[in-house]
């Protein structure tokens, strides 16, 4: 009992010692504040460049997905409408009802070119056969610059797309390097390299790769896609030159007035 009440001043010096101690590290050491590594957290504490890049690469994948989804819708219409022209093409209807049908309904890319040919017939004197084979190269001189202007409207907005694939991994790779050249500098200037120090910085050089991802790889995808899709209408658009064509060339031969046969 006397031993345990002997070694009381003992404990409550080593207690003091310890408290001294923890007030000399404390002090020794620099306050780190918490650090969100949530993505808004770390928009905010990034270092101003680091947000340009963030926003600049946010901004990109966003005009991004609002160009894939008007293009999907366009591409989607043109396709369905391509489908109905070839349908009413070859349903027997004769050159000057079809003319006025289109002419009717709401424009789309195979009725432009289609009445391109059209209007062009109308021009059409004499029925020999030199007459016949000059009017047809002028004829698909003509539709194949309707389809070219055609193709040109479709692929404008494609090329924003494959600028926004090859360029945003550069830009966020710039504010990758910023944000480690930001780590480096708080090295430096706490003259300590431990996790807590260089995790923000890193954090949010990741975070910018990060975005310039987000915003490469849809855009990338979506541009194969659509280069693939607007070769499928091109083919068809030609097509339609070549069934135009062919059913001239059949009423030429057989010697009858272009406009008053049907396509068969």
């Amino acid at each position: 009992m006397s031993a345990e009440f002997a070694s009381l001043p003992e404990i409550i010096v080593a207690a003091d010692s310890a408290i001294v101690l923890a007030q000399a590290v404390t002090a020794t050491t620099p306050n780190l504040q918490p650090v969100d590594f949530s993505f808004i957290g770390l928009f905010a504490q990034a270092d101003f460049m680091v947000k340009v890049v963030m926003l600049i690469l946010l901004g990109c994948s966003g005009w991004s997905w609002t160009t894939i989804f008007w293009k999907e819708f366009q591409f989607r219409r043109i396709q369905k409408d391509l489908q109905k022209f070839e349908t009413l093409f070859w349903s027997g209807i004769n050159f000057h009802e079809l003319k006025k049908r289109l002419e009717e309904d709401r424009p789309h890319a195979g009725g432009r070119v289609f009445l391109k040919g059209l209007n062009e017939l109308s021009s059409l004197r004499g029925n020999s056969a030199a007459v016949a084979d000059r009017f047809l190269d002028r004829m698909e001189r003509v539709m194949e610059g309707g389809v070219d202007s055609e193709m040109r409207t479709m692929r404008e907005s494609l090329t924003y797309l494959a600028t926004v694939g090859s360029v945003a991994p550069f830009v966020g790779l710039f504010g990758t390097v910023w944000g480690i050249m930001n780590s480096f500098q708080s090295i430096a200037v706490a003259q300590r390299s431990t996790l807590a120090v260089v995790a923000p910085g890193i954090a949010e050089a990741l975070f910018a790769t990060a975005l310039g991802l987000i915003a490469a790889i849809p855009a990338v995808v979506a541009y194969n896609r659509y280069v693939a899709v607007t070769a499928g209408i091109e083919q068809n658009l030609l097509k339609i030159i070549d069934d135009f064509s062919v059913i001239l060339l059949r009423q030429f031969d057989r010697r009858t007035s272009p406009d008053e046969d049907t396509p068969s």
